[in-house]
């Protein structure tokens, strides 16, 4: 089950809707009324999706005691795909058009014939793919936590988004907002009654002369999702030029390192991007010289620990999507595999939490006084020697 073993991914979203006290059966009865293959909901392009119970692709057994866990709702999206073999239907067509033009005195095939030839090749296809035969078929899991109002969507990519936020819309009546570093932003604004100053922001110059006033990946003008490019910048600056080691809202303390994996993007879309890899891909010289050429990170590798629970993670910016995220083992004395379920949806709102905390401490310092003497200070880190040499 999707979010219950292994590394974990997924994208956030907020329900529109009042908070669950807890689910029950009604739940299991709306999503077995859009089970996977059942229902049929196919889009324009014949893709066809519903729910699934999450032992496997063809799992429809929804049950109280399988699909809900401590106050979590759990199931998986179906997404079924029509792909047709192109190298099938170029063999198709030339066999039935040489058996149409094979008494042409020319020897070459007339236009009406090329014509027959394709429509009889794609219909034998199509004769063909009605058992299911060119049918791919992909689980994606899906998690409602009735705690925090939020779906858990187990991609960082936003392929399927629109097919989950409708899908879920028709099951359970409710819309899905994306928490998105902008929304994140706004969300935290509306607390502080400060969503003016959010609305007023623009990229921050953190090179200046060269850091754009746009920036080329966000196309949305009114989107303040470059926020999340500024946090994980925020994140490096920190570990290098202040302390790896941040005190959070709740007075805990949360310490972390960029790990494995930095990919940065030029912000006006003509340099390109480049991916590193490495133990500590911050400190080498061509992370330093690519964030003081002007580009921003968007995705980093992290590592976590707060409360002395360690965290692995790869962290998207402007989604503020996580990917691969390893979590905390299960205590010793935690022995039955139910009371392990609940452990792990209780790391899983913990790792949540410590990104919320963090991130609220970077809004904190972006939206208030203080970023007046952080934003000159990140300026001064990047234009060290380093980048004067280069």
């Amino acid at each position: 089950m999707g979010f219950f073993t292994g590394r974990v991914t997924f994208l956030r979203f907020h329900v529109n809707g009042p908070n669950q006290r807890m689910f029950g059966e009604e739940h299991i009865e709306r999503l077995k009324g859009f089970e996977a293959g059942r229902s049929r909901i196919a889009s324009a392009d014949g893709i066809e999706v519903g729910w699934t119970a999450g032992d496997h692709i063809l799992d429809t057994d929804f049950t109280l005691e399988k699909n809900i866990i401590n106050d979590t709702l759990h199931f998986e999206m179906r997404v079924d795909t029509e792909k047709l073999p192109a190298d099938l239907f170029r063999a198709y067509y030339a066999v039935e058009l040489k058996a149409l033009s094979s008494k042409n005195p020319s020897g070459m095939p007339s236009a009406k014939q090329k014509r027959e030839a394709r429509e009889t090749a794609r219909e034998r296809l199509e004769q063909e793919a009605k058992d299911g035969r060119y049918r791919k078929r992909k689980c994606v899991p899906v998690l409602w936590d009735a705690k925090s109002n939020e779906v858990l969507f187990g991609a960082t990519s936003l392929t399927h988004v629109d097919r989950v936020v409708s899908l879920f819309q028709q099951t359970f009546g409710y819309a899905l907002d994306a928490m998105s570093a902008g929304r994140r932003a706004y969300q935290l604004a509306e607390l502080h009654q400060t969503t003016r100053t959010v609305d007023d922001s623009s990229p921050s110059a953190f090179v200046p002369g060269v850091t754009p006033e746009d920036v080329a990946w966000i196309a949305d003008e009114s989107s303040r999702d470059f926020l999340g490019n500024e946090f994980l910048l925020w994140l490096w600056y920190n570990s290098e030029g202040e302390s790896d080691t941040v005190k959070v809202a709740d007075e805990s303390e949360v310490t972390y390192m960029i790990a494995r994996t930095l990919t940065l993007e030029c912000p006006r879309g003509q340099t390109g991007h480049e991916t590193i890899t490495h133990e500590g891909p911050s400190r080498l010289p061509e992370a330093k010289r690519a964030i003081q050429s002007g580009k921003l990170p968007r995705k980093v590798g992290l590592t976590l620990v707060r409360h002395d629970d360690q965290y692995e993670l790869t962290l998207h910016a402007e989604t503020l999507a996580v990917g691969s995220a390893k979590l905390p083992n299960p205590p010793e004395d935690v022995t039955s595999p139910r009371a392990r379920l609940d452990d792990r949806a209780t790391q899983l709102r913990d790792l949540i939490e410590t990104l919320d905390l963090l991130y609220n401490k970077f809004s904190e310092q972006r939206f208030g006084k203080q970023w007046q003497d952080t934003l000159p200070r990140m300026q001064r880190w990047l234009s060290r020697e380093e980048r004067r040499a280069a």
